[in-house]
């Protein structure tokens, strides 16, 4: 479907949990150049219900992940109709959805993001383009990150692209090529220490600034194996159960000290990545609003100018991106990038249903 304009909805839901992401997004192609606009956008929170299915899903057989997938599509396609009705929207082309990331274990040749069951077409009587990540794994990439080529072709004035979500990712160019994998995780840690505190989120990193730096703890997860991986590579919550919070419990200090050792060490982390330390880092992602913690990314970054962008972009990147690989998708033009996820070959990924 080659147009120059094109009228979508981006769907996104985070490892963070935060709820589902969508984004009304106009965008247009002129000579090569592509330009975007969102009109509407919103995030619906899951409900306490909704959140503890999704949270323990990890450990669901497989007829339990077979219903969770119908009942999740289900939700999926009442929370898109219900923005498309409240935002009177009309002569869609398409509704672009990465769905909600249950397994990722590409090591293993598989990723499951429920949400993306052929019915939810029928369910939205709208065009649907989703499941952006299962060919990619099946040519032997990371199925992850893919927001990158949404970086070089929307936001390519920034030297580096970093998203704060349950994981941070980064992306930039080299040699020519774009590059980008997952760094450390970041919310799905920080958020599980909140939770111990009785809130969903460290309200603007406040609780991490209270607590006292634990030299100890921070050394030992700077040791971790997966960050003396070369890249492509990506993180799934099976990591950060596995791995990262059995460590941070071995070590007896207090709530506010984990998260406030965790904090400097996602920061650092992000420093250690960063090859060239002058230019831009542009950061969107709900981490954003961890004063704290871009805080402690400038302390370990000094020379670097760093960018946050309005609300729209900042909340709802992802969506935009999506949207935009969708949008890819429909035209029959690569929308994965295998200089990114180490996939066989480039390729446009994603199923259409109609």
């Amino acid at each position: 479907m080659i147009k120059q304009f094109y009228n979508v909805i981006g769907v996104m839901s985070g490892t963070s949990l935060d709820g589902v992401d969508l984004a009304h997004i106009h965008f247009s192609i002129d000579t090569g150049k592509w330009k975007f606009e969102i009109i509407e956008s919103k995030t619906i929170a899951y409900s306490k219900e909704w959140l503890e299915k999704l949270k323990k899903a990890i450990h669901f057989s497989q007829s339990e992940l077979k219903q969770l997938n119908e009942d999740y599509t289900k939700l999926l396609a009442e929370i898109i109709n219900n923005f498309i009705a409240n935002n009177q929207i009309s002569d869609l082309d398409a509704v672009c959805s990465h769905g909600h990331t249950i397994l990722h274990q590409p090591q293993n040749g598989f990723t499951l993001q429920i949400g993306n069951l052929p019915q939810i077409a029928q369910y939205l009587n709208q065009k649907v383009v989703c499941d952006f990540r299962v060919q990619d794994v099946k040519l032997g990439g990371q199925g992850a990150p893919l927001v990158p080529i949404g970086d070089k072709i929307l936001f390519s004035e920034f030297t580096y692209c970093l998203n704060l979500g349950g994981f941070s990712n980064i992306s930039f160019s080299e040699n020519g090529k774009r590059i980008a994998f997952d760094i450390s995780p970041v919310n799905t840690v920080l958020n599980f220490y909140a939770n111990q505190l009785n809130v969903d989120y460290d309200d603007k990193g406040n609780f991490a600034q209270s607590g006292n730096f634990n030299p100890i703890l921070f050394d030992n997860l700077n040791d971790l194996e997966f960050y003396k991986m070369p890249y492509p590579k990506s993180l799934g919550f099976e990591f950060v159960k596995e791995t990262v919070l059995p460590l941070m419990e071995s070590v007896e200090i207090s709530v506010f000290d984990k998260m406030n050792t965790f904090v400097h060490h996602a920061a650092f982390q992000i420093s250690k990545i960063i090859n060239h330390k002058q230019g831009s880092l542009l950061i969107t992602g709900g981490g954003a609003y961890n004063d704290f913690l871009i805080e402690k990314i400038k302390f370990y970054l000094p020379e670097m100018n760093i960018v946050i962008p309005d609300k729209n972009i900042l909340e709802y990147k992802e969506a935009l991106i999506f949207a935009l690989l969708g949008v890819l998708k429909l035209r029959g033009e690569s929308n994965v990038l295998s200089s990114v996820t180490g996939a066989q070959y480039d390729h446009s990924s994603g199923n259409i249903f109609f």
